[in-house]
């Protein structure tokens, strides 16, 4: 049985990612689950699977050993651990906080500090890939534990993950996690500039990126993003939008700044996203920046 050490799990928030996780997490490790969304609909379909609805963060806290975070940023899950009748203040020793959403570092070591101080193991645990890939069970999660509190955690993550990287101590999964989202946004706008200048050149998009994908210019990002998102100009909502990369952006930003690194690249991407959310495209799907890139003046 996963996570036997465990008694209880609690899961808050159970939106695009958190619900297939949840739902795995009930499927798969054997233990009673408990749920908490601001929205109904996510409980309703959890409940199919066993998940058990909670009223408060309070009630997920006084219930549960092991409680996972998926939420929009890192502020949302500072708020829910630092508010009067939150996880703080409902902290009881042995419990094991896993914070599965993107948040700033600093933000994260302070909180797992806090939580350290009543006895309440916080591990950094951030998911990468797709809702398709966590429905499979097949998400990429980057830890910042220690080895022990990682074996702990590590068979529940398990149900829905089947790449888990133990990155360093507390922490270290968010650098991981944030450095990853923003080699991808770089790569994500040099893919666009491509697309630009080929097509104004006489090549079509999905020709040149084919090419591209048979040399050295080939990557996840070319054959994901480029070739499913930017070619065909499909940018859904309720994807990674350019909101959420933004915010993901930042937190890379931020830390290039506590490390002393000129990180202009990153900037440049940051004017990108700045221009996409100007222009009305801030809930759609991030690779939509190619369209401003692409723009004509």
């Amino acid at each position: 049985m996963a996570g036997n050490a465990f008694g209880k799990i609690g899961f808050i928030g159970l939106g695009v990612m958190g619900e297939p996780m949840c739902r795995n997490l009930a499927r798969k490790s054997g233990m009673p689950v408990m749920g908490l969304d601001r929205e109904a609909a996510p409980m309703q379909r959890l409940a199919a699977d066993g998940v058990a609805a909670a009223a408060s963060v309070a009630e997920v806290a006084r219930a549960c050993d092991v409680i996972f975070l998926s939420l929009p940023s890192g502020e949302i899950v500072d708020a829910i651990a630092r508010q009067a009748d939150g996880l703080l203040a409902h902290a009881r020793a042995g419990q094991f906080i896993v914070d599965l959403s993107t948040s700033d570092v600093t933000m994260t070591r302070a909180l797992a500090q806090d939580f350290a101080g009543r006895g309440v193991v916080f591990v950094d645990a951030p998911v990468a890939r797709t809702r398709a890939a966590a429905e499979a069970g097949t998400l990429s999660v980057m830890v910042g534990a220690t080895e022990a509190d990682y074996e702990r955690v590590r068979p529940l993550i398990a149900t829905f993950a089947s790449d888990i990287s133990l990155c360093g101590p507390v922490g270290c999964g968010q650098v991981v996690k944030i450095l990853n989202n923003m080699v991808l946004f770089e790569t994500v706008v040099a893919l666009s500039e491509a697309k630009a200048i080929g097509e104004r050149a006489g090549v079509p998009a999905a020709l040149l990126f084919d090419v591209l994908s048979k040399g050295s210019a080939d990557s996840f990002a070319l054959r994901s993003h480029g070739m499913k998102a930017i070619v065909p100009g499909e940018f859904p909502e309720r994807a990674f939008s350019v909101r959420y990369a933004h915010k993901d952006l930042r937190y890379a930003l931020a830390l290039a700044a506590q490390t002393g690194v000129d990180a202009r690249a990153a900037r440049l991407v940051d004017g990108w996203f700045e221009q996409a959310t100007e222009a009305g495209l801030g809930d759609l799907y991030h690779p939509v920046i190619s369209q401003v890139i692409g723009k004509h003046e």
